[in-house]
């Protein structure tokens, strides 16, 4: 992934369209979803679908500089990927320094209860943490490499929580949050995908330096490579509910075919934990159980499982005196992409010693507080007519429409009389979600004109107030 700066991307229309732009992936077509047979998957994408809200976390030794994760390392994007490198240094030096990182990484105040304490209380119903990014950092403690954050060059290594990945899914399962493992299938460190010599110091693209095609014996090593990473994930560390895999380049077909044959390990993953849903970004099949539009809203509905993975502050990795959205920003962009079908995974990005920056908890304890008051108009809705537009989102659940109206400022005037702009279903009963009150309303052709209480038009206008429409 990449920096918010970057320009969204779209919808990715067939296999021959590049998969990510600066760094940030399309997505794929909802027309071009595919449908699991199995019933044990498609229960857990319905209960996906109820989440709503998960929390995304990109961490890892590149959060000691401040820059785009991973990204710097690839010539190829060099353009935009580099724009913040302030030191004198050539291409070869600075890709040797970034991999060095990982002899500095010492998260010595990482307390991993308080980031699921933390989510809890702000209505996040699951976690996706970066185990590895394409970097081929683990910030688990994988017995295949010792590039990872209990490796022998790692200062890291003997603290009580030095196997972080273990210890921040342990801590969120403990809160009752659900658990997707991210995984990048690109792995920039080892020699099984960039060879000893080769891209390390020579000019560096995205994909292995080499054709798989030429050198079956070589890329067979790095499937079994990533199969064994991917598995010790999959056994070793609990119920893990999302297996989130990035780097959609890598996949058989493309300018390059790159078959890690992923469902045979998906298969072999699911004999133990059958519930296992696969987030196979931009490769549609069998594997992509839901579809993952990244620092972008569809301008459509999309009646499929999705979730648009977006930043807290400008990007997805840290980055120092950063500034963050605030709570009325997330909330409108929560409910705009729950009214088109979809669940927001907001990112935010620990700092290097392991703290959660000030700024974004003080937003994560806002939603936490709309939350309580809200909730019911998110989880465990579907989406309903008109959907979103003329400064309304609407949801629905058994037989209750939900119309929340969006107000752009905190200065916007609150009308006494207000339009709803539903028509679907003759309503019986109009109540204001936050405070419970019973509305004087009419129904009108055009929609349903209710009557704000007097006794909140004079406040300062909220994020949204949100209508429940019984029927």
């Amino acid at each position: 992934m990449s920096e918010q700066e970057q320009k969204p991307v779209g919808i990715l229309e067939d296999d021959q369209t590049e998969v990510v732009t600066d760094g940030v992936h399309h997505f794929s077509s909802d027309e071009k979803w595919t449908k699991p047979e199995d019933p044990a998957i498609l229960e857990q994408l319905e209960w996906f679908r109820d989440q709503k809200l998960g929390l995304m976390m990109h961490w890892g030794i590149y959060s000691q500089i401040g820059l785009v994760e991973s990204w710097a390392l690839i010539d190829e994007d060099e353009e935009w990927s580099r724009n913040e490198v302030d030191w004198d240094v050539s291409s070869a030096e600075l890709k040797q320094q970034y991999f060095d990182l990982n002899k500095s990484f010492n998260p010595l105040r990482f307390q991993p209860d308080q980031w699921a304490d933390l989510a809890k209380e702000s209505g996040f119903k699951y976690l996706i943490f970066t185990t590895k990014h394409h970097d081929g950092y683990c910030m688990w403690d994988t017995k295949t490499t010792d590039y990872r954050v209990t490796g022998p060059e790692s200062p890291y290594k003997d603290h009580k929580y030095a196997d972080i990945t273990k210890h921040v899914f342990d801590a969120f399962r403990d809160k009752g949050l659900a658990i997707a493992a991210y995984f990048s299938k690109a792995d920039w460190h080892t020699p099984y995908y960039w060879p000893e010599g080769m891209e390390r110091s020579e000019y560096t693209r995205r994909g292995p330096s080499y054709d798989p095609a030429q050198h079956p014996e070589l890329w067979e090593k790095f499937v079994q490579f990533t199969h064994e990473q991917m598995m010790e994930l999959l056994t070793d560390y609990g119920r893990i509910d999302i297996l989130w895999l990035d780097a959609g380049w890598v996949r058989d077909g493309g300018k390059i075919p790159q078959d890690i044959r992923l469902g045979e390990l998906v298969d072999r993953a699911r004999e133990t934990q059958p519930w296992l849903l696969s987030a196979d970004r931009t490769v549609g099949g069998a594997y992509e159980n839901y579809i993952t539009p990244e620092q972008t809203i569809p301008e459509k509905v999309m009646d499929v499982p999705w979730e648009s993975c977006i930043t807290l502050g400008s990007a997805f990795s840290f980055r120092y005196e950063d500034t963050y959205k605030s709570l009325r920003e997330v909330v409108h962009i929560l409910l705009e992409i729950v009214a088109k079908g979809g669940n927001l995974a907001l990112n935010i990005a620990p700092q290097p010693d392991g703290r959660l920056p000030k700024g974004a908890v003080q937003t994560l304890k806002e939603l936490g507080t709309w939350m309580e008051t809200y909730s019911e108009a998110i989880y465990g809705t579907r989406i309903c007519a008109p959907y979103f537009g003329a400064g309304f989102a609407f949801t629905c659940k058994g037989n209750s429409v939900y119309a929340a109206h969006l107000y752009e400022d905190e200065n916007v005037s609150i009308h006494a009389d207000l339009l709803i702009p539903y028509t679907d279903k003759q309503i019986h009963r109009v109540t204001l979600l936050s405070t419970g009150e019973e509305l004087v309303y009419e129904q009108k052709d055009a929609g349903i004109l209710v009557r704000i209480p007097s006794s909140i038009t004079e406040e300062q206008a909220p994020p949204a107030h949100i209508f429940k429409l019984e029927y």
